[in-house]
């Protein structure tokens, strides 16, 4: 498909000049100003490119370069002037040009330019493209899992992702809660923000309320100068509050002011400071336990609790964990893995989660001495700890069938819970235990 152009410059000659010149190669569209031109951008979304003169009448080519910008992210642009100069390239191209190109246009070195810039901005959005198939199927920002219980996180992101609602996630130690986290920063408005994380377990009680809101000078002993905290530093962005549960109660009141009035007060002043942020949350304990103890402001908890997102144990998502293998196997060295020393991964428990996976995978890649990974490479206390009927020294239908049964016993015959946790369809399930005799 031939790709369309837009040529815009107030000079008649030189723009029909220009779209003789390339209409052999291109379809050409012309408008004589900005106006004209950002009406045809509207009404033509598949114009490819933006040729424009800087010096017209009316708005000058860079403001029409950045409403087209606005309007159409990918359209690739191209400036013309005869007033040329090093310092007004530079600007242009931090505004978002492709290229900058002085007049009169030498037509050879015209067609190689807007060559370059439609292929740059193809290439890219192929990247694009097959990073949200990739994305769409097995993860994102680094989240992996194609189970139905991880499909169920992913649509979750995608869904508080734009907003700026506060997120709570809650799910055992070492499922990634940050990486969810991120994950919602990076696809939000946000994203050119800075993201913030705070571990309250890694800091002293004593210190918190310094490290949240900042200090004046003076305020306490050690105090030899202004210091701002974590929220000022978050702002116009997106602050990780991770194990919220640790938070002491005295400081939960002023976490709860920041939710409602998106303002603070650093420690030993009395002036306000205002933030823009989003607050997202985790803890890998029960919250709604901690409230029921008097440990966790109802309050606040209501006020975390607006998208509650609950991250799956690994256990329950079995049918992931030759997916997160192959991926740490990729990350540390490139081996390959037995179909035997597969199983075994698969049947373990791992109480760790995914973040237990990658440290095995990681240990057994730098102590294998083979470029495969066998059943002698996985830990000892992991074949310890995985059930005698899932012993890999039976035949795969075996193996097959002996975890299809344990993880039903597990979810108390439940099948749609237990296709969930192997990571197939119910219809898997049905034709498998249908195969078995069962």
């Amino acid at each position: 498909m031939t790709d369309r152009i837009l040529i815009v410059d107030d000079e008649k000659d030189t723009r029909e000049f220009m779209a003789r010149a390339l209409s052999g190669k291109y379809e050409v569209l012309t408008a004589a100003d900005a106006e004209l031109a950002m009406k045809q951008l509207d009404t033509d979304r598949s114009i490819r490119l933006l040729l424009s003169d800087v010096r017209m009448p009316g708005e000058d080519g860079i403001t029409l370069m950045k409403a087209a910008k606005a309007m159409n992210p990918g359209l690739a642009v191209i400036l013309l002037t005869a007033f040329g100069s090093i310092d007004q390239a530079v600007a242009a191209m931090k505004d978002g040009a492709d290229d900058f190109i002085t007049k009169p246009v030498d037509l050879d070195q015209l067609e190689l330019r807007i060559e370059k810039a439609l292929k740059a901005h193809r290439l890219e959005s192929e990247v694009k493209h097959l990073k949200a198939q990739l994305d769409e199927k097995y993860g994102m920002n680094g989240i992996i899992g194609n189970s139905p219980a991880m499909q169920k996180v992913f649509r979750m992101i995608r869904q508080a992702a734009p907003t700026d609602a506060t997120v709570l996630i809650q799910g055992p130690s070492g499922t990634g809660k940050e990486l969810v986290a991120r994950a919602i920063h990076n696809l939000s408005n946000r994203s050119k923000g800075p993201f913030v994380a705070v571990e309250f377990a890694a800091i002293s009680p004593n210190l918190l309320e310094s490290e949240m809101f900042g200090h004046e000078k003076g305020a306490f002993t050690g105090a030899v100068s202004r210091r701002i905290g974590r929220f000022e530093a978050a702002n116009h962005g997106t602050i990780f509050l991770d194990e919220i549960s640790e938070m002491p109660l005295e400081l939960q009141v002023k976490l709860l002011r920041v939710l409602q009035e998106r303002e603070f007060q650093r420690v030993g002043s009395n002036e306000t400071v205002k933030c823009d942020i989003r607050i997202v949350a985790a803890t890998n304990r029960d919250l709604a336990a901690y409230v029921k103890d008097g440990k966790f402001r109802e309050d606040l908890y209501y006020r975390l609790n607006v998208i509650d997102m609950r991250l799956p144990a690994l256990k329950e998502r079995t049918g992931d964990v030759p997916l997160l293998v192959n991926r740490y196997l990729r990350e540390f060295g490139g081996k390959s893995v037995s179909p035997d020393a597969m199983r075994l991964l698969e049947a373990y428990q791992w109480p760790g989660n995914v973040r237990e996976l990658r440290n095995a995978v990681e240990k057994m890649c730098v102590l294998s001495s083979s470029g495969e990974i066998g059943v002698d490479d996985v830990p000892d206390e992991m074949k310890r700890d995985v059930p005698m009927t899932l012993s890999v020294s039976g035949t795969l239908e075996e193996t097959e069938k002996a975890k299809i049964l344990a993880v039903l016993e597990e979810v108390g015959g439940n099948r749609t819970k237990a296709a969930e946790r192997l990571g197939i369809s119910r219809r898997t399930i049905y034709r498998k235990l249908e195969e078995y005799g069962l």
